[in-house]
């Protein structure tokens, strides 16, 4: 549980700074709007994530031309207009999910567990992976909803609006352009869909009954280190879109 927490983390930490980065070209390619980045939007209600997320836009696209030429809509789909909050939601969860692991992987174990100045022996349960279970399935459903809204902006980049042909190619029709990319994104976002089942809320008895209550932190790891995989795919078929 611990070595696979700890590569999803690191992996996740990557991916939420390139996630980042993809929004900004995908929000420029889309003629987006930069007034839902304003920082005023943001301190009256300030998660730390969507601080973050709205101040690394706003300093990225500083000077655009794209950005800032004059747009005829008013307000962008929730996809362009809410990744600050949908990514800085992310980024919170990372942040919790990583002092657990930190906390975990700096512990003792151990079973029995020997306290040689306290001359004692004990049987206890420190080697239970609730916490980390736990961790594992928050984490796989914040780093699943990456995935989710990338793949709704990569549809609405290939859906033929604001002045963007249909599929993003010149001649629509026997040509399908970026249609099968986005069909594959929108595969990968519901497979993510099915591994957010929280492993945690299961269990099942071994030992003769004397293992009466297991975490499933295992399945919990393995199952988010296929949608932290699958949210990199998902984010190079938006920069693909946007590119």
């Amino acid at each position: 549980m611990s070595a696979y927490g700890v590569s999803c983390l690191i992996k996740s930490e990557h991916l939420n700074k390139a996630a980042d980065t993809i929004a900004c070209v995908s929000l420029e390619a889309f003629d987006g709007r930069i007034d839902p980045f304003k920082n005023h939007l943001h301190t009256i209600r300030p998660h730390n994530g969507q601080l973050q997320t709205s101040e690394f836009v706003r300093e990225l696209l500083q000077g655009s031309s794209l950005i800032e030429r004059k747009k005829e809509h008013v307000q962008d789909p929730y996809s362009f207009r809410c990744i600050p909050q949908v990514h800085g939601a992310t980024k919170d969860t990372f942040n919790y999910v990583k002092g657990v692991f930190e906390t975990e992987i700096n512990s003792v174990t151990d079973n029995p567990t020997v306290f040689p100045s306290e001359d004692e022996i004990l049987s206890g349960g420190n080697f239970h992976g609730q916490p980390l279970a736990l961790a594992l399935d928050f984490l796989c459903i914040a780093m699943a909803e990456l995935a989710s809204i990338s793949e709704r902006r990569t549809y609405q980049l290939i859906s033929g609006v604001r002045g963007l042909p249909p599929f993003l190619v010149s001649n629509p029709g026997l040509n399908s352009g970026l249609m099968i990319p986005q069909y594959t994104a929108a595969s990968i976002v519901s497979q993510n869909k099915q591994l957010c089942t929280p492993a945690s809320a299961d269990s099942i008895v071994s030992s003769n009954g004397q293992e009466d209550h297991v975490s499933m932190g295992a399945n919990a790891a393995t199952k988010c280190y296929q949608v932290v995989a699958n949210v990199q795919r998902v984010y190079a078929i938006e920069l693909l879109n946007a590119s």
